[in-house]
């Protein structure tokens, strides 16, 4: 439970006019149901995290919420100070990091945004939040509009001139500008192969590498699987050293690719991409990606073990449970007859 800390406590600086926004979709998004503000917001956290907690819930809808933007921002604290500030505020019920799928068919992406709530919220209303979170609050918004082109001056008239004019040579057409091409958005199976050495620096791959298998990680997908799994798969009991990571994951992908199930995608090579709507929450410290329940706290189990007391979990009470009916069991094994 926290402590109220109210001495010497320090007011966040004010948010300047200029701080940078995230790319549309992406940044800080405030929860419903918040009380009003009011002096007392953030009393009963320890100075450090009422300071970094007042400059965010101060910061507009769709800003940059980065470690090192915060950092850079808030020039009392380092980006490790911040990080373990972000932590306590995650545990403290004030915001979670998530992962929105948007988009619709092949141009389906995964947007990352932090929710959050000056109002204190439990691991149950997280929970029931972002499970009730709809397709149209985590659709992307729509690109910025063009810029609006002024019209064309009206023609002026012109007298009616008593002689004709001279005939004047007809003016070459004008070349239309060539539009500039597209850029091509990678496929949710490129992108898995391309994460695979932020997950494990054992197996880094070169943009060369994930073209040259993104074929093979794509049939993964059309047998319906997600691409945690197939980054799961990958990078799950790795020896120490990967002396070829291409090598190895074309191993991988070949040797530990799932059975197709019946009814399931047939057409091989073709991405599954993630349904739209669906939101993974983010481990607050590391990033991991899981169910809103599988990460109370908004940490999953590891960092929460780091960040308690002891360095052990929080213990949990069905599992108390069991043990005691566990021991009460042996001990009625263990009476004497």
């Amino acid at each position: 439970m926290a402590t109220p800390h109210f001495s010497s406590a320090l007011s966040a600086p004010a948010v300047p006019a200029a701080y940078p926004m995230a790319k549309p979709g992406y940044g800080k998004r405030s929860a419903p149901g918040q009380q009003p503000r009011t002096r007392d917001d953030f009393a009963t956290l320890p100075t450090r995290e009422r300071y970094v907690a007042g400059f965010v819930d101060h910061l507009p809808e769709g800003a940059e919420m980065g470690i090192k933007r915060l950092a850079k921002q808030l020039p009392l604290y380092g980006q490790q100070a911040i990080s373990t500030a972000m932590n306590a505020l995650s545990v403290a019920g004030h915001l979670r990091r998530v992962r929105c799928a948007v988009g619709a068919g092949d141009e389906t992406r995964w947007v990352f945004r932090t929710f959050w709530s000056r109002t204190a919220r439990d691991n149950a209303w997280w929970n029931a939040y972002l499970a009730t979170e709809t397709a149209a609050r985590t659709a992307a918004p729509a690109e910025p509009a063009a810029a609006s082109v002024p019209p064309a001056p009206a023609p002026v008239a012109v007298p009616q001139q008593r002689t004709a004019p001279e005939t004047a040579p007809a003016p070459a057409p004008a070349t239309a500008p060539t539009a500039p091409a597209a850029p091509t958005v990678p496929s949710p199976a490129y992108l898995a192969l391309a994460e695979l050495g932020r997950k494990d620096i054992r197996l880094a791959l070169s943009a060369d590498d994930c073209a040259a298998l993104e074929a093979q990680a794509a049939e993964w997908l059309a047998r319906g699987v997600s691409t945690d799994y197939l980054t799961t798969a990958l990078t799950a009991g790795l020896p120490a050293q990967v002396d070829c990571p291409p090598r190895f994951v074309r191993r991988r992908l070949t040797d530990k690719i799932p059975p197709q199930l019946p009814g399931g995608p047939a057409s091989p090579g073709t991405g599954t991409p993630p349904p739209v709507g669906r939101i993974l929450v983010e481990c607050t410290d590391c990033g991991r990606p899981g169910q809103p329940e599988a990460l109370p706290d908004g940490l999953c189990r590891p960092c929460r073990a780091a960040h308690s007391p002891g360095g052990q979990p929080a213990p949990d009470p069905t599992e108390i449970a069991a043990v005691k009916a566990h021991m009460a069991n042996l001990r009625d094994l263990l009476k004497p007859v």
